[in-house]
């Protein structure tokens, strides 16, 4: 909780509570003892619940290994032909010994592959970084370094491209499209 809730505790809510029990103890009316519990449940809630709430909406902390794996386009972000067929074009795969494999492929079927390596690295900023150098020559999705961006319970990498702008890719395996 904030510094806000904290004077609130301080300031309204213990004096709150002093008043209620001194009321309790010298009048005996069982009002003020419900008061008092009724202050103490609705703190608790509000407690469990803005920790609940600030659990769910925070940023994945990011180590080496959350980069490891296969990563595909993510066709959610501008869903239609495109995105389908960059889907079944391009995908890539960062593998423990820091090796990056960047497939150019005919949906299944792999037509080239583009090798270089990942240098992944924690500043002590809260997120590692991740550096993605290919050998030359490479293909134009993978010529910069990958913007991450953290969800709660995953990372997509956004990779930028002269001929298609910016590339969506999602952690996941490749499956052909179906719909």
């Amino acid at each position: 909780m904030g510094f806000g809730f904290s004077l609130g505790m301080i300031f309204i809510i213990f004096p709150t509570i002093v008043v209620l029990l001194i009321l309790l103890a010298v009048t005996r009316k069982p009002i003020f003892g419900k008061a008092i519990l009724a202050i103490v449940i609705g703190i608790f809630t509000l407690v469990i619940a803005a920790s609940v709430v600030g659990f769910i909406f925070s940023k994945k902390k990011l180590d080496g290994s959350d980069f490891y794996g296969t990563y595909v386009i993510d066709r959610a972000f501008y869903p239609g032909k495109q995105a389908d067929w960059q889907y079944n074009s391009f995908r890539f795969e960062i593998k423990k010994n820091d090796s990056v494999y960047f497939y150019h492929t005919d949906g299944n079927k792999i037509l080239k592959v583009h090798k270089g390596i990942a240098e992944i690295r924690d500043y002590g900023y809260g997120s590692a970084r991740i550096a993605i150098k290919m050998s030359r020559p490479t293909h134009h999705i993978v010529a910069d370094y990958p913007t991450i961006y953290r969800r709660t319970w995953d990372l997509y990498m956004v990779l930028h491209s002269e001929k298609f702008n910016n590339v969506f890719f999602k952690k996941g395996d490749w499956e052909p499209i179906t719909d």
